[in-house]
């Protein structure tokens, strides 16, 4: 199936006040690259430091891996890149992370043409002396991993979290693991430079194994993750069952907290309850039995136009003899808001993502999902308050029509592109994007929108079509 992958190296900011997106242009910037980690430190007026990420060929067939550290001084809106020996190789998939006045980075994996490997050496970077050193912390750690979850606990310690590793088993044949186990990090008293690993076992609504989830830090501490993908994997396939769940982590008690919405408040008129005798009461009890279904599971296989068979499966509420969700007591139905009826609002299950928090609330962008072979790159954006917990709000909505399926390119274009890897800031899309355009005009065709209210992964085989 053909496919290809286009890199960036642009930088945008999101401002909240304005809900706006603003790209910010700054010479001279780190090469285009993906699955790298970015950190922020209030450091000279404030600093983003960046670490490693990979660049592939547009076809996916070879990679460049960096081991280059650059930080973008917030302040005078100025990169640059920081050359200090003894840091970690060239590796993607990593973890980075502030801890007082030092990055500490966990893990990631290489990956050439010919094999691969997977990380779990320990590295701290002074933010004083632009050092690196190597971390041998005492008693057992994490097995190598990549895509884990890394954060800073209130007391100073550093948890690690699930991950994904493979190893060969045979020839050509490669066995993934998702892992589920936890570890802390910790700094030992007195011993200026000394750490070291435990193993802890939480409690409470564990995840579910899975890898490409996404991790952000509320405001009580408490470690937030989002989604992902559970894979299953056979000798000769691999299917992905991608998540929307959203888990909280408790490093105080050591406990798993399932993220359960409450739904949006709606106010209430109680209305009395038809009596024996009262006109319409009968009636009433009548249009209730006939009319209360059961919540309905629709599964259908969607068949795209180059013969991908896409299942979707949804799970519709049960409805009252009104079109609304039926509810425990009807006779405690409001007679006032159409929006009963209307399916909450939540971020369609993706892994990848990117989460923050910032001011009691929690943000989520972006992030992939596969429908059948093909793998589509999101670009909306969600807002969820932590105080409150009742319903996401869509600030960016998903756009159906900036989906687009590329053909095959040639081979030493795509040589050139891994190339031109380290250089960085060219625009070879520009021409391609430019022919895309000439073609659509042609076609004199233009892709059909999704349905209102169908969710875009339903939308996406008969779109394409």
């Amino acid at each position: 199936m053909a496919k290809k992958t286009f890199f960036y190296n642009e930088l945008y900011i999101y401002n909240i006040r304005k809900d706006a997106w603003t790209k910010v242009e700054i010479p001279n910037p780190p090469p285009r690259r993906c699955a790298h980690q970015a950190v922020v430190v209030p450091q000279g007026g404030g600093q983003l430091w960046i670490f490693g990420g990979e660049f592939a060929s547009p076809d996916g067939e070879q990679f460049y891996h960096y081991r280059d550290l650059w930080v973008l001084h917030l302040a005078t809106k100025t990169w640059e890149q920081v050359r200090s020996p003894g840091g970690p190789s060239g590796r993607s998939g990593h973890r980075m992370v502030a801890w007082k006045r030092q990055l500490i980075l966990f893990g990631g994996f290489h990956e050439s043409t010919r094999d691969y490997i997977y990380y779990n050496d320990l590295y701290a970077f002074s933010l004083d002396a632009f050092t690196w050193s190597r971390l041998s912390p005492s008693g057992t750690g994490p097995t190598p991993r990549s895509g884990c979850q890394m954060t800073v606990t209130a007391q100073g310690s550093v948890v690690i979290y699930g991950g994904y590793s493979k190893q060969r088993v045979r020839k050509d044949v490669d066995r993934g693991t998702q892992h589920s186990d936890m570890f802390l990090l910790k700094a030992e008293e007195g011993r200026e430079g000394r750490w070291a690993w435990a193993r802890v076992n939480p409690s409470g609504a564990k995840p579910s194994p899975r890898s490409g989830f996404s991790v952000a830090v509320a405001p009580n501490h408490q470690t937030l993750l989002f989604g992902g993908v559970c894979d299953e994997e056979e000798e000769e396939s691999l299917e992905g069952h991608f998540l929307n769940d959203l888990h909280f982590y408790d490093p105080v008690r050591n406990r798993w907290l399932a993220g359960q919405l409450k739904g949006p408040k709606v106010e209430k008129r109680r209305r009395r309850r038809g009596k024996k005798g009262e006109p319409g009461g009968a009636n009433q009890q009548e249009m209730k039995g006939t009319g209360a279904q059961e919540p309905l599971e629709v599964v259908r296989e969607v068949v795209a136009e180059d013969g991908t068979v896409v299942t979707i499966k949804q799970v519709l509420a049960a409805l009252g003899p009104a079109g609304r969700p039926e509810s425990d007591n009807d006779e405690d139905d409001d007679d006032g808001p159409d929006e009963a009826g209307v399916p909450a609002v939540e971020p369609s299950p993706r892994s990848n993502a990117m989460l923050a928090a910032k001011h009691g609330r929690l943000y989520l962008y972006g992030g992939m999902f596969e429908a059948g072979d093909r793998q589509v790159t999101l670009s909306d954006l969600y807002c969820l308050d932590l105080h409150k917990m009742e319903e996401w709000t869509v600030l960016v909505e998903v756009d159906p029509e900036s989906q687009e399926w590329l053909e095959e390119t040639d081979s030493e274009e795509d040589s050139d592109e891994v190339r031109g890897a380290e250089g960085g800031g060219e625009d070879e899309e520009d021409e391609e994007d430019e022919e895309d355009e000439a073609g659509g005009a042609e076609a004199g065709e233009q892709r059909p929108s999704a349905a209102p209210g169908e969710p875009f992964a339903d939308s996406l085989p008969r779109t394409e079509q």
